[in-house]
């Protein structure tokens, strides 16, 4: 009932109130106590002339938010008749309404209302008060209650537009960092790939002698190729990747490029968010990457421990291996993943290994968000 009430026109959600404010207008024990300028003002009966005055004084307000310029226009009249006639209702309340209203959602001609607006009080006066003189003072203070009521729906327009602007903001700026984080993806998952690719096949030149070797070194080519294809198909799915089966076959590839890799997990793995999960295997790919590159051969170990709170990464090699030519040594990935440690609020290191070899080290919060 209340999603259906939400998405009825403005129109719809409005008459109500028009309604109920006309209702109470043409309750007889409340006619003459509305709103009176001046005591001198020869009263009218309140027959069907009142009710045509109450009507448009107040039903107007059911197009308030939809036209408010038309409605502040309609209500004025109201009012002046009901000044002018005597009536003296409590629909007089709807002007301090439509003012309200008028200065909270008109967008359009903003000044050219204000200005008529102030005009046609001017001429109400004038005619008001020579019906039935009043002091001027009471037709000054009026006006700075209307112009409350006018400012105050302004001041809530322009908190809107700022609320609105605000969004907005923050809405560009999170679409500027997922596309950002996405870029830092595509890059870790190609250069990894093709990385592997590349070191299988200089390893393939030299299995000529040994076609069981080179098959099997031209299938694991193959199978990297195939799982490049699918981690880039499936990128979006991969920035919440699960521990424990992700983390295994990304060691297993490894092995199969030639990388001795010992996979130890301490600890249960548990269902961690999708930052702290994704930033756990992009961690571990960047390091065994550079491992293929920089070390290839070395003995790697790959320690993940996981904790209540954080989970610990450490990928080290013992720097027995060999450098490959392979492309993509910008260094961008180490960049990119210290960034995205630190925005998780984490901690981050990568550097030569005091006995040889390199250490990647990272501390990740397990509660960090996506």
């Amino acid at each position: 009932m209340i999603g259906f009430w939400r998405r009825s026109d403005v129109i719809v959600r409005d008459l109500p109130f028009a309604l109920l404010l006309t209702a109470l207008a043409l309750v007889p024990a409340w006619h003459r106590h509305g709103t009176r300028f001046s005591d001198l003002v020869p009263e009218q009966l309140f027959g069907v002339l009142g009710v045509l005055v109450v009507g448009l004084e107040c039903l107007p307000l059911a197009v308030r938010r939809k036209w408010p310029a038309l409605a502040l226009a309609l209500v004025s009249a109201g009012f002046a008749l009901d000044q002018l006639l005597g009536f003296h209702t409590v629909g007089g309340t709807a002007l301090a309404v439509a003012l309200f209203t008028a200065g909270a959602h008109l967008t359009a001609h903003r000044r050219v209302v204000m200005i008529g607006a102030s005009a046609g009080y001017v001429a109400f006066a004038v005619v008001l008060d020579h019906v039935g003189p009043t002091g001027v003072a009471d037709f000054v203070f009026f006006y700075v209650v209307l112009s409350a009521m006018w400012g105050i729906g302004s001041w809530l327009r322009q908190n809107r537009h700022a609320e609105v602007l605000r969004r907005q903001q923050l809405e560009e700026a999170a679409r500027a960092a997922e596309r950002i984080r996405i870029a830092r993806e595509l890059h870790d998952v190609v250069i990894h790939h093709v990385t592997a690719m590349v070191v299988q096949t200089e390893a393939a030149r030299y299995l000529t002698a040994a076609p069981d070797r080179l098959d099997s070194t031209l299938a694991a080519v193959s199978d990297t190729g195939r799982r490049a294809i699918t981690d880039l198909r499936h990128l979006l799915d991969l920035l919440n990747p699960g521990h424990g089966g992700e983390l295994r076959a990304l060691v297993e590839q490894s092995r199969r490029a030639g990388q001795p890799v010992d996979l130890v997990e301490e600890g249960r793995s548990p269902a961690v968010p999708g930052g702290a999960g994704a930033t756990v295997y992009r961690v571990a790919q960047e390091a065994l990457t550079n491992a293929l590159k920089y070390d290839h051969g070395a003995r790697t170990t790959v320690t993940v421990r996981y904790g209540e709170e954080e989970i610990d990464v450490r990928i080290s090699t013992d720097g027995t291996g060999t450098s490959t030519a392979a492309p993509g040594g910008s260094g961008r990935g180490l960049t990119g993943l210290a960034d995205r440690v630190d925005t998780l609020g984490g901690e981050f290191s990568a550097g030569p290994h005091a006995g040889g070899g390199f250490v990647v080290t990272a501390r990740i919060p397990a509660g960090s968000p996506a």
